[in-house]
């Protein structure tokens, strides 16, 4: 289950963190436009000069069985701040987390927040691990992920690109709150 939650960043920003819903698709462009190209290049490992239509299209529709979608709205204003989304493998036991924040939040404790969650979202739904795969050049991720516990290895697929793991049953319940 995706529950609501109601979270403060570092500054005392008050944000609100719950399931993504299609109708969301009309707060990427604000929210987009606040993310560097540098960092869209981080998230989705290509050049990227604006996320079309069609790409908000599927990641607003996703299927709840096994896939998991939370938006980080500013209380405040309304607006998206960021999404972490975690997709299961076949058999539903381990499954590939991503995640996007605005670039001017990065450092404020959002990343953070998103993160416990989605962990604490695995946990609960029973799943054994959860996995990301994070440039090499990205050091603020690879720092955050190794902080909560992933383990980093060289991705032996792709050149430049670490995969970060894990093991859910390394998690304690108390950790996640």
């Amino acid at each position: 289950m995706n529950v609501v939650r109601h979270l403060k960043l570092r500054d005392g920003t008050p944000v609100l963190l719950r399931p993504l819903e299609v109708a969301d698709a009309a707060l990427y462009p604000d929210c987009l436009s606040e993310i560097t190209p540098d960092d869209l290049r981080l998230r989705y490992f290509a050049a990227m000069r604006e996320v079309s239509p069609e790409l908000i299209d599927k990641l607003v529709h996703y299927d709840t069985k096994h896939a998991m979608a939370s938006i980080a709205i500013e209380e405040a204003t309304g607006r998206m701040l960021g999404v972490v989304r975690l997709h299961n493998d076949p058999g539903d036991e381990n499954a590939e987390f991503a995640i996007i924040v605005r670039s001017r939040l990065k450092g404020h404790g959002l990343g953070w927040l998103m993160m416990k969650h989605m962990i604490a979202y695995a946990k609960a739904n029973g799943l054994k691990s959860v996995r990301g795969q994070v440039l090499a050049e990205n050091s603020t991720m690879l720092q955050m992920c190794g902080e909560l516990g992933f383990h980093a290895t060289d991705d032996p697929d792709e050149r430049g690109v670490k995969l970060v793991t894990l093991p859910l049953a390394d998690v304690a319940a108390e950790e996640l709150h």
